[in-house]
């Protein structure tokens, strides 16, 4: 084979690229039908499906409803939990119906002049055990649902004929630990491409040297169909384009090819000079566009958004990025959207991303699975870095019918395609192989830890690898920890100090922490540390003094991240409540969410997220002032009051009258505190929070007035004792959305009284009407023991409040939301849709 190659460097010039026919890519949403029975022949072309439910993907058939007792009721024990024996789990999995089979089906246009282009099918994700047909014929079978995957189905198409896409999926019983969703939840494409072509995730862009003044760009990208060609020259060009969207640089190159030719790679470096670096909250995102010509005529280009920036880990310092140490002050979230299920929406992640950014999260771990496209591109855009994870297990089992079924046959393949999709994402800074495997403790564990680690390398040699592990002491013994090139812990953080001792990494990573427990606005008394507390009406309280057998409250993480240069950080369990693990209410129906969030399944914000912000979010002001002050029969009684500020010192007053000035303890040591004097006293609290924990209920209002560092009055806050329900009040995060049929504007509505004055037990039932250019798509209170319907009309608020979501149309216009009430006036909100 003869190759020619030409180099130049164009600086400064605007791209115009010629329309692309011959590369045709279409999102696959509307005109699928679904339905749940699972019939002989369902696959068939001929098949009747005009009975089916109409649907538009992504869709999750669960979400829907309705809440059971029944839904995949698990009889075991939760090792990770430390439970010995079997015990009834009702709502784990959240209580929804996804167990079973459900079926969908849509037709294709395939054009009459296909010739010899070929069709490809790409599905972001499908829950689970996806069995795909076309015509009636099984072209490809892919169990794990949280993976992304593709089949080339040019053989079974008929072009310009009728051609019918049938999907099967079924979730198999005691198959997951919470909700997983059902369904085609994330998108499906349909591609047509020439025989010559650029393989699908076949492009790797490295960064091997980057500098403030000088980055090289090294690009490896995968032809394929070269078999095809008879004979000729194939020209190909790649263009780096800036951020604003300017030729940066060219490469050129020409070869020629016979009948015998394989797939190639072509490969391509760059130089580029006072590159613009990706960064945290600088998304600073370059294009790598390749084509390629054939006699003139234009085959196929891709185009593959990347960004410039180093990765290195440091022995006894940790993690750098661009040369800059970097604690993580990181999140665990998993992959449902609250009262939208695990069906995926930007608007939804986008929010999600932005509340987290606003409680200065610098880092996401994708808890426990692989995580949507949009939402790596999104965490791109929006300068956010990802710890993306890949399994909950490995060959030993968590739940009798989960990932340990297929993880021999399938572990390599799953976890080859998330890196190949995800590798160039500038956000994506780790690859995580797993979460808290029960081989911790054995030999085959370390391994199998090796052998996964092995294939990221192979696969990315650029960044760094970790597990999340919650058995220190086995680890250590194993091996598992120091095989890693992170060793993550899970909890435990008592052990941190004995394990850096003998790791030879020189430091550790706090994987998940905390799991400390809250409900929003519910206030426990009296207020005393406790561990898997519970109540009658099955919440926690939002005092954060409540958590797990296993766990501890955020100072017990704070202190030790602040005061060891070898932590490399910690991602807390969780940033936002998901469906499913209703800790500690295991049994207790209906419990059906997690209470770990900082933030509620609604995206409300609970106490425990102005904790985080305040130790957190160095360029945000944060004062914060807990509990609400509208307590009925307990005039008199001790009600404590603690402020998340970050401010150092603060003065609190009850109706006008002092309690004292309370600056934060920075005094406060690990080694002086690991005792449970200290633990019950909340000394190392008093690092980070100020707690006047004498204070007494009297009706009226409390006023807290912060100081800077120089003792200056800087802020302040009061909280009043609220009056009878006197209205709503509506507040949307965006008052124009856009009109593409999935845009949402989110609609805060608050139960108040006169003055505006949250009223902070109200749990009336609300009802919902959207009228003009958009729709009302669901509705969540954050209530983790709430059996509402979130797609129906109305919801009962909790502690005051609800969110309201609604979904823009496809035409233009105003749209209005109306909440109505008993005993209230109705309120309404204009939205534009453009």
């Amino acid at each position: 084979m003869k190759r020619r190659l030409v180099c130049s460097l164009l600086v400064g010039a605007a791209l115009s690229l010629p329309a692309l026919a011959q590369r045709t890519t279409t999102q696959l949403e509307q005109g699928w039908r679904f339905s749940r029975e699972d019939k002989p022949g369902t696959a068939a072309a001929n098949f009747d499906d005009r009975k089916w439910s109409q649907v538009t993907v992504p869709h999750d058939w669960a979400i829907y409803g309705p809440f059971s007792f029944e839904n995949d009721k698990q009889h075991l024990a939760i090792t990770q939990d430390g439970q010995k024996e079997a015990m009834e789990h009702a709502g784990r999995t959240g209580g929804l119906p996804f167990v079973g089979v459900g079926w969908y089906r849509r037709e294709l246009e395939i054009p009459r002049d296909l010739g010899q282009r070929r069709v490809r099918l790409t599905f972001d994700g499908a829950m689970s055990h996806a069995r795909v047909y076309v015509n009636g014929q099984e072209v490809g079978y892919w169990p794990y649902g949280y993976n992304s995957f593709y089949f080339d189905i040019t053989d079974y198409v008929r072009p310009g004929q009728r051609n019918v896409l049938a999907v099967r999926l079924e979730n198999k019983h005691e198959s997951s630990r919470w909700y997983p969703g059902a369904g085609l939840y994330r998108n499906v494409h349909l591609t047509i491409i020439e025989p010559i072509h650029f393989s699908t995730w076949g492009t790797q862009i490295l960064t091997p040297q980057v500098s403030k003044d000088y980055a090289r760009v090294e690009v490896r990208t995968r032809l394929s169909g070269l078999g095809t060609l008879r004979s000729g020259r194939l020209d190909l060009e790649a263009l780096l384009l800036s951020p604003e969207g300017k030729v940066v640089a060219r490469e050129q190159r020409a070869g020629y090819f016979g009948p015998e030719s394989v797939d190639s790679v072509f490969r391509a470096g760059f130089d580029l000079k006072a590159p613009r670096l990706w960064d945290i909250g600088q998304p600073q995102l370059y294009k790598y566009v390749v084509s390629v010509r054939h006699e003139g005529k234009l085959l196929d280009r891709d185009t593959v958004p990347f960004g410039v920036r180093s990765i290195e880990l440091k022995a006894g310092e940790g993690f750098f990025l661009n040369g800059r140490k970097i604690k993580f002050q990181g999140v665990c979230l998993h992959h449902d959207l609250g009262p939208l299920g695990a069906a995926v929406n930007e608007a939804a992640m986008r929010r999600q991303i932005r509340i987290m950014q606003d409680m200065g999260v610098n880092a996401i771990r994708t808890s426990h699975n692989m995580p949507a496209p949009e939402f790596v591109r999104l965490c791109d855009e929006m300068g956010m870095p990802l710890m993306a994870e890949s399994f909950d297990c490995w060959k030993m089992p968590k739940v009798p019918n989960g990932y340990n079924l297929d993880f021999d046959e399938w572990h390599e393949r799953d976890l080859v395609n998330l890196i190949h999709q995800y590798r160039n994402s500038p956000s994506v800074i780790m690859w995580s192989i797993g979460n808290e495997v029960p081989e911790q403790g054995h030999a085959v564990g370390t391994q199998l830890a090796y052998r996964l680690q092995a294939i990221c390398h192979r696969e990315d040699p650029t960044r760094p690898v970790t597990n999340g592990m919650d058995n220190p002491i086995e680890v250590l013994r194993t091996g598992m920890a120091g095989t890693l090139d992170v060793p993550g812990f899970n909890y435990r953080p008592f052990l941190y100090d004995t394990a850096h001792k003998v790791l030879p990494q020189g430091f550790l990573l706090g994987s998940e922490t905390c799991s400390t427990v809250s409900s929003r606005g519910v206030y426990k008394f009296p207020v005393v540390r406790k561990s898997m507390a519970k109540y009658p009406d099955h919440q926690s309280s939002s005092y954060d003094v409540e958590h797990c057998g296993w766990s501890n409250l955020p100072e017990d993480d704070f202190i030790r991240q602040e005061d060891n240069d070898w932590m490399m950080g910690e991602f807390i369990w969780t940033g936002i409540d998901y469906l499913g693990e209703p800790t500690p209410y295991y049994s207790e129906w209906p419990s059906h969410s997690s209470l770990f969030g900082a933030v509620d399944l609604a995206g409300l914000p609970k106490d425990r997220f102005y904790l985080y912000r305040s130790h957190w979010n160095k360029e945000a002001k944060t004062l914060h002032i807990l509990p609400h002050w509208t307590w009925p029969g307990r005039e008199g009684e001790t009600t404590p009051v603690f402020v998340y500020t970050s401010y150092p010192e603060a003065e609190l007053f009850i109706n006008g009258k002092s309690q004292g000035r309370q600056k934060k303890d920075l005094g406060v040591k690990i080694a002086d505190t690991e005792n449970d004097q200290s633990r019950r006293d909340f000394v190392r609290q008093r690092r980070y929070r100020l707690m006047w924990m004498d204070a007494k209920y009297e009706p009226g209002e409390i006023k807290v007035v912060a100081y800077d560092a120089a003792g200056r009055p800087a802020e302040e806050q009061i909280v009043r004792t609220a009056g009878k329900p006197h209205h709503l009040e509506l507040v949307a995060d965006r008052s124009t959305i856009a009109a593409d049929g999935k845009d949402i504007s989110f609609v805060t509505v608050r139960v108040v009284d006169k003055d505006g004055n949250l009223i902070p037990d109200d749990g009336r039932l609300l009802k919902f009407a959207v009228s003009g250019a958009a729709s009302f798509r669901a509705a969540a209170s954050g209530n983790p023991a709430s059996l509402d319907a979130f797609h129906l009309p109305q919801h009962h608020a909790f502690s005051g409040q609800l969110v309201v979501l609604v979904q823009g149309g496809t035409k233009g216009g105003s749209a209005t939301l109306k909440v109505s009430a008993k005993d209230l006036p109705t309120a309404s909100l204009q939205i534009q849709v453009k």
